[in-house]
């Protein structure tokens, strides 16, 4: 198959998330794959252009070597605002010329502009248009009213999508209500690269660059940084535990919306007393990430119950629980609803909870039998099995617009 695959945020620098993990793997099955993407961090460039002109790169892997994607990257006007309208009319351009150029049989959507031109194409050549919801993904504008067209412009591309994709049930529910059909909409959930996250990883070197030593107690979180996870709040609470022993390790960095979270999170920990027990890695490499979490005794998701993150489940739960991590969540509908209880997934009411909650499970000598749970329950959701449901969803896709064209 031949898959256009049409998003908002940077293939190359960002995640990488679930659909880089699937595009690569279903590379790997030599199946054709090009991405258009957006250049979303060039407002962090200390020296840019106004007007950046249409990339094109070839032979891109984030995951796997031997998987090849080519990302093209449309011009945008870099001035905030300006950015997202100049993208609305590149973006068109480029999907027009990927029809003719490329000659796709089914394009993928994502986030809300890419995925309602995505659609809106699709309609007009008569190629099967899927939209995969991983995120509410309104609910990350900025504004109120960038909010609501956002929505709006959400119920018009699930309306009239060919399938609707989502990453939990809750997702499924969510979408279902803003007007997916329920007969066009299934859950392909998030997986992990067992192999990759394997819990036997040496963390030596780990920890002699962050200065753990074997008698520490880690507490890790890995994603990007924003006011709702409630890492300020686990950093209050970690200082009042009074224990030195006691870290929190924190992988990662501010997202668009807050850039700056990784200062503030700093700071917090100076004015407390405690920045020898928060450590901040900044953003790092993904090949990194198994052995970040495996330092770690216990992992975190201490978000705070908001719109944005009561229906998700953060691909980075899986990767949590492969490395045998008991994790620490407060009581999100959508993880709730997708590990249940029993499974290596403790429950906490709010994010000030997490750090008492980790304290207990160390004192009950329970770490280890959660997290051998955690262990089991993900090995159900290996990328193999996902990624063959996931090809056989486009397969079908490919087969059922042929057949519709056929009759015509």
């Amino acid at each position: 198959m031949r898959i256009l695959l049409v998003q908002e945020t940077d293939w190359i620098n960002k995640g990488p998330f679930q659909q880089n993990h699937l595009m690569e793997r279903l590379a790997k099955k030599h199946h054709q794959i090009r991405v258009i993407d957006h250049e979303i961090l060039w407002h962090k460039q200390k020296r840019r252009e106004v007007f950046s002109k249409r990339q094109v790169f070839n032979h891109v892997s984030r995951i796997y070597q031997d998987a090849e994607v080519t990302v093209i990257r449309p011009g945008i006007i870099k001035i905030p605002t300006l950015d997202y309208v100049s993208l609305l009319f590149s973006r068109r351009r480029e999907i027009g010329r990927q029809i003719n150029e490329f000659r796709p049989d089914v394009i993928l959507g994502f986030h809300i502009l890419s995925a309602y031109l995505g659609m809106q194409v699709a309609k007009k050549n008569n190629i099967p248009f899927i939209y995969y919801w991983v995120d509410v993904y309104h609910t990350q504008l900025s504004f109120k009213l960038y909010q609501w067209i956002g929505r709006r412009i959400e119920k018009k591309t699930l309306q009239n999508a060919d399938k609707v994709l989502v990453i939990n049930e809750k997702l499924k529910d969510y979408v279902i209500k803003m007007g997916s059909k329920p007969t066009k909409t299934c859950v392909v959930r998030g997986s992990v690269d067992l192999d990759r996250f394997n819990p036997s990883i040496d963390v030596t070197e780990v920890k002699k660059r962050y200065q753990i030593k074997d008698s520490d107690i880690v507490l890790c979180f890995v994603g990007m940084f924003h006011k709702d996870l409630g890492l300020k709040e686990a950093i209050v609470e970690l200082s009042r535990a009074k224990n030195p022993n006691l870290k929190l390790l924190l992988v990662g960095g501010g997202d668009q919306s807050a850039p700056e979270e990784n200062e503030e999170l700093q700071n917090l920990a100076e004015e407390l007393g405690i920045s020898g027990q928060v450590i901040l890695t900044g953003r790092r490499p993904y090949q990194e990430i198994p052995a970040l979490i495996n330092v770690a005794n216990i992992c975190l998701l201490p978000a705070k119950y908001t719109e944005m993150m009561q229906d998700i489940v953060p691909i980075k739960m899986y990767e949590y629980m492969a490395m045998k991590k008991p994790v620490i969540s407060t009581k999100l509908p959508g993880v709730m609803k997708e590990f249940g209880e029993d499974n290596g997934v403790i429950y906490v009411d709010k994010p000030e909870d997490v750090v008492a909650k980790a304290i207990e499970l160390v004192q009950n000598n329970s770490v280890e039998i959660l997290g051998s749970k955690a262990r089991s329950f993900v090995e159900k959701y290996s990328w193999d099995s996902i990624t063959d449901e996931f090809e056989k969803i486009l397969e079908e896709a490919v087969e059922s617009s042929k057949l519709k064209r056929s009759t015509f």
